[in-house]
């Protein structure tokens, strides 16, 4: 009975195994190896690729993922082609494309090439492919388009009206931004009817529920205002929105929690951040971001300190600046005080990128490294940081033990060098010497004993 229920096991477990394999084979399938002649062939067709190294970890871990987007695109009748591309066989090419590190994903759309920038995940790269590969202003011919496409995108940007300078403004700033955010045009009458405009033509950002309107006098550069707004007012922050946060010059106001602690301090932080993000988004949405953060690992290493939890810290990401509350934040009208005294200039910055700072951050950085290394492998830890000192060890005690016997071979030199020229000096002396008036003969000077031995040998 055993020896049957053993071999049914077995059994199922080489289906299981057959099946996985053969799923693998079919994603694989739909993703294409590219070789030199991809440069040539190309231009026929949109493609999505990634460059990878086969020795790169991160690439690795992209593969099944990429697998995945590959069959989901062909599955669903996508136009865009999917390929990778191995950058270190093909360097000239990757070169080419402006590949500078690994793994790197481009959409390849006639002569342009779109950096994807966003998350490693299926579906925010198939929704990359899809907005990159389609037009670049999307029109918006009715209001149930409208409506549509407000349900489907929670930031998106509308032209209201005929053609102008800015609307040629707005084709250029989609041309950059696409990678991003989605790029629409529609007839004033199309709007919403809650949407006031003073003047047109006009651009607007729909999010959170509301709108705003570009103002040239306040919002100065539209490229700019567009890359400002093209996030909510409120978000979950991790490493990489904190860096694309960077570029928009805003301040980044945040809660540090511990999402998995149910505490009380812990959900009141959060839920004032949010209410101020709400409910003074007119007052701070040109200057300030809000969200959470999960944890303080990512914020330790950014503030070179360890931050206690929960707590609130403003971050300027372009210059890597912070600003902290001296004490605990009571309610959202204490938050807006500390953000007013920011922006006034009441309250003290700390950190920046100056050289002190950078010095200071290199030797954070080089002492985090090593502690994690022997945190995570104690024994790779000191054969890395064992064997070179070790090395070392070994070369100044050779030199240490070289400079030793070289001295004393040279002090046993100089004394050989003195013993003979004291013999030369004797046998000098005795050969000039003249006999007496008497004739008798002139007693020997008597030598030394180790000269008589000396001459013996």
């Amino acid at each position: 009975m055993v020896s049957v229920v053993t071999r049914r096991s077995l059994a199922a477990l080489r289906l299981c195994a057959t099946v996985i394999l053969l799923d693998v084979a079919v994603c694989q399938g739909f993703v294409e190896d590219l070789d030199e002649s991809f440069k040539e062939n190309r231009k026929d067709d949109i493609w999505l690729v990634d460059f990878y190294a086969p020795w790169c970890g991160h690439c690795k871990k992209l593969e099944p993922i990429w697998n995945e987007v590959g069959l989901e695109m062909k599955n669903i009748g996508s136009p865009v082609k999917v390929g990778k591309m191995d950058a270190t066989s093909y360097s000239s090419i990757a070169s080419e494309f402006g590949v500078r590190g690994y793994p790197t994903i481009k959409l390849l759309k006639g002569d342009l090439a779109y950096n994807y920038r966003g998350p490693r995940t299926k579906d925010d790269i198939i929704e990359f492919a899809h907005r990159v590969s389609g037009a670049l202003i999307r029109p918006l011919p009715s209001q149930q388009m409208f409506e549509h496409v407000q349900k489907r995108h929670r930031v998106f940007f509308v032209y209201i009206g005929g053609e102008s300078p800015l609307k040629e403004k707005y084709i250029d700033a989609a041309s950059e931004l696409i990678v991003y955010t989605y790029f629409f045009s529609a007839p004033e009458e199309v709007v919403p009817e809650y949407v006031k405009l003073k003047e047109m033509p006009a651009v607007l950002v729909f999010k959170d529920e509301t709108y705003f309107v570009y103002d040239e006098y306040e919002d100065g550069d539209l490229s700019s205002w567009i890359n400002r707004e093209r996030f909510q007012n409120y978000l979950t922050v991790d490493g990489f929105l904190l860096y694309e946060l960077g570029d928009t010059g805003k301040l980044v106001a945040i809660a540090v929690i511990d999402e998995k602690n149910t505490s009380v301090e812990h959900t009141r932080l959060k839920s004032i951040i949010q209410e101020v993000a709400r409910d003074y988004r007119d007052h701070f949405h040109r200057d300030f971001q809000f969200g959470h953060m999960d944890g303080n690992d990512y914020i330790n290493t950014l503030l070179m300190d360890e931050l206690t939890i929960p707590t609130v810290v403003v971050l300027n990401t372009s210059n890597q600046q912070y600003f902290l509350l001296d004490r605990q934040v009571k309610n959202a009208e204490d938050m807006v005080q500390f953000i007013t005294n920011i922006l006034d200039g009441t309250v003290e910055a700390q950190g920046g990128d100056s050289i002190l700072q950078r010095l200071k951050r290199i030797l954070f950085d080089a002492k985090s490294t090593i502690v994690s290394i022997f945190k995570s492998s104690p024994l790779m830890g000191c054969f890395l940081f064992g064997l070179p000192l070790g090395v070392i060890s070994i070369m100044c005690y050779g030199i240490y033990t070289a400079d030793t016997d070289g001295g004393y071979i040279e002090e046993r030199y100089e004394v050989s060098q003195s013993d003979i020229g004291s013999q030369e000096q004797i046998e000098e002396s005795t050969e000039q010497q003249e006999p007496s008036p008497g004739g008798g003969p002139v007693p020997a000077v008597q030598e030394p004993k180790d000269v008589l031995e000396k001459k013996k040998d």
